[in-house]
């Protein structure tokens, strides 16, 4: 039987800041955001406060390496997305796999730290962090809805009602403490409500010669402002 090759330090170390991250999330889910103090993180994750800070400098290095790693969890639920399947197939693909993340203590934890952290920072930080999150969400769902024609303005509201209602499940799904039950019906609603907007708005294909070029114009566009912010 071949040994085992020692692990790296990276690899102790990327470890180690996962158990951190992962301590974080169960107390506060536990105990909530406010009884996660500094001494409970370590407790939970089995070392000192100080091997803590080593690896994340504080509580806030901590609490914005568990929102960033949150954002990391829900785009890996889409890596193997069906980007070719029909409309219904996508978005009855894309509820589940979203609520499995929204639904999860992963987003709890990070809807508790926004709640409750940002508001202590510099105004001028929440901006960039809702930028950044808004951002994320328009890339992820232009790769799994990309060839609907909906105009750009719609297709905005179409994405924030979507989060809003997600979100606004979450939160129900916390206020009924240990003894949640699924949404199955709100998420059924809100499956339809995409399913209709998509097919309403059609796609790419549908439209012909005329709407493959509006979509190169809309697809060059993007190109070129990314490129200009480089």
């Amino acid at each position: 039987m071949t040994p085992r090759a020692p692990r790296t330090q990276a690899q102790r170390s990327a470890e180690t800041r996962a158990r951190i991250k992962h301590a974080v999330v169960q107390s506060i889910d536990d105990v909530g955001f406010q009884r996660t103090t500094a001494s409970a993180i370590a407790r939970r994750a089995g070392m000192t406060w100080g091997a803590v800070q080593h690896h994340f400098g504080g509580k806030d290095g901590i609490l914005a390496a568990v929102i960033e790693d949150s954002f990391s969890r829900f785009a890996d639920r889409f890596e193997d997305f069906p980007v070719t399947a029909s409309v219904d197939e996508r978005v009855a693909m894309f509820i589940e796999r979203a609520w499995e993340h929204f639904g999860s203590a992963h987003y709890r934890t990070t809807f508790e730290i926004l709640l409750h952290y940002l508001p202590q920072h510099r105004p001028r930080e929440m901006p960039t962090l809702q930028a950044r999150m808004l951002g994320a969400w328009d890339r992820l769902w232009t790769r799994l809805f990309g060839d609907s024609a909906l105009p750009r303005a719609q297709r905005l509201v179409l994405e924030r009602y979507t989060i809003s209602s997600l979100s606004g499940l979450a939160i129900n799904l916390v206020l009924q403490g240990r003894n949640r039950i699924v949404p199955r019906g709100e998420l059924d609603l809100l499956r339809a409500t995409l399913i209709r907007a998509l097919r309403r708005g059609g796609t790419v294909s549908q439209l012909g010669a005329r709407g493959g070029e509006l979509w190169r114009s809309r697809h060059n566009a993007k190109r070129a402002s990314r490129n200009s912010r480089r």
